[in-house]
């Protein structure tokens, strides 16, 4: 079954154009939608520990459809498949606006995103030759970034001013992501659905999972991404316990503002990861990896502002070198056994049973009453361990070949 893929030639950079305008404006609202929801539930009282929780709904939507979306990323011409997904989002907005309860919201727009996510990265080997797709990455992830840093400002400060102004400036962008997903060129489903049995479809997911994983490249591409998403998204809670506790900043702009130094560090990140790694040498990326481990310690521990700020950037770029290669491969090498969309859809449930399992612990650990600065030292020293036996496995590995 896993054979029957069509690879339909690269379309041109023409169509990148609105794949990146649409990629922007669906993670703007992404990212504004989380801190104004964050700011409601704030505003209604809702205990720390559930912010997290939050978090927790939109990726078992991720780990729950994860069997099923490859296949109808594949099925379906990608761009429409965006389309729907950023439909998905826009409702999900509308809801948490009318006030619907939060959780419920943002589980619908969890949906739409494990939807979006396997054709957005799968559309780029389509529109691009391989030798582009290092060069198509960073450009995605610069686009991704960007609109983290713009949607987590927006979000946040809107926030501040009338949360209501937040949540609908949230749909209206939504909107305009639905827009720009229609101006993607009609390109070809990469591998037409046979089957639409469910118990089918889970099947084929597994046979691509075992086919990934039995491949050593894609098997610590998994494994690299899945950790960096995973510590990525346990820091961003980690920031809006962090501020007031280090800098003595009650506001909802100032985890923003720092979330965003982040996602200005992984732009330079990604575009040097263009410029130093190639699909051949992609084990340059860990030393990056490691180093961002140390980073988040060494940020922690800071008590200003700008010096905090600074390291925040910096880990930033060790993130993008460090993922930028990662997800490349992944995408190369899936996309010739399995099919871009299944490969992706495989990649989203390892990253979230990561992020699943670190908020977990995380979430605990707020409960607990663990200060957020011990809770920052440790969860970047036990990163910085994981890469580090993860770049062990595959030195060791290749020296047995």
């Amino acid at each position: 079954m896993m054979s029957n893929i069509i690879i339909p030639p690269p379309a041109g950079r023409g169509g990148l154009r609105p794949v990146l305008t649409a990629q922007f404006f669906s993670a703007f609202g992404d990212n504004a939608l989380l801190f104004a929801t964050l700011a409601l539930m704030k505003n209604n009282d809702y205990p720390a520990w559930s912010q997290p929780v939050l978090q927790m709904v939109f990726v078992v939507a991720y780990i729950l459809l994860a069997p099923f979306v490859g296949q109808f990323a594949d099925s379906f011409p990608k761009g429409r498949v965006m389309m729907v997904a950023n439909g998905l989002k826009f409702i999900g907005a509308v809801l948490i606006g009318i006030n619907v309860n939060p959780f419920i919201g943002y589980g619908l727009v969890g949906v739409g995103a494990a939807a979006y996510s396997p054709a957005k990265y799968g559309i780029l080997g389509e529109l691009m030759p391989e030798d582009q797709l290092i060069r198509g990455n960073g450009l995605m992830e610069s686009s991704t970034i960007a609109a983290i840093l713009l949607g987590s400002l927006s979000g946040g400060m809107l926030a501040d001013w009338h949360v209501s102004t937040a949540l609908l400036m949230c749909a209206v962008i939504y909107a305009l992501a639905v827009l720009a997903n229609i101006m993607i060129p009609g390109l070809p489903a990469a591998r037409p659905a046979q089957y639409r049995h469910l118990r089918v479809m889970l099947e084929e997911f597994l046979t691509a999972c075992r086919t990934l994983w039995q491949d050593s490249e894609t098997r610590f591409s998994l494994i690299g991404t899945s950790l960096f998403w995973g510590a990525g998204v346990t820091l961003r809670f980690l920031l809006v316990l962090w501020v007031p506790v280090a800098l003595g900043i009650t506001d909802n702009t100032t985890p923003t503002l720092l979330n965003a130094l982040v996602a200005v560090g992984i732009v330079g990140g990604a575009l040097l990861a263009g410029r130093l790694i190639t699909l051949k040498n992609t084990r340059r990326c860990f030393p990056a990896g490691i180093l961002l481990g140390g980073v988040v310690i060494i940020f922690t521990l800071m008590h200003h502002m700008y010096t905090a700020g600074f390291w925040l950037i910096m880990a930033g770029v060790c993130g993008g070198v460090f993922v930028v290669p990662l997800n490349a491969l992944l995408q190369v090498r899936g996309r010739a056994s399995v099919g871009a969309g299944y490969a992706i859809a495989v990649q989203n449930l390892g990253e979230n049973v990561a992020m699943l399992g670190m908020l977990a612990i995380y979430t605990l650990a707020v409960r607990l009453g663990a200060p957020p600065v011990a809770t920052g030292c440790a969860f970047g020293g036990l990163f910085a361990l994981g890469i580090t036996l993860l770049w062990s496995w595959q030195w060791l590995k290749h020296r047995r070949q």
